[in-house]
């Protein structure tokens, strides 16, 4: 279970490289190279990896478009014929 978390901690921290400070850049690089190496990582760093993951990660809510749209009347969408 943890080695798939793992991936897809890597997959997305991925594109947020460059936002690292160096202190998490040299952690993510070692956590890389265990990785690539196909090692799991233990207790500790798999922690470290999922702290940098909430820290970079943020949830956004999808805005919803619909009140920018009117419907009109009389018209179903079911019917696009």
């Amino acid at each position: 279970m943890s080695y798939r978390e793992q991936i897809k901690y890597f997959e997305f921290l991925r594109r947020y490289e460059k936002k690292f400070n160096p202190g998490e850049l040299k952690n993510y690089t070692m956590f890389l190279k265990r990785h690539k190496d196909e090692e799991e990582l233990d207790k500790l760093s798999l922690n470290i990896l999922k702290e940098m993951f909430e820290k970079y990660h943020l949830n956004r809510l999808k805005p919803d478009l619909d009140k920018f749209f009117k419907k009109v009347p009389g018209t179903n969408a079911d019917n696009n014929q």
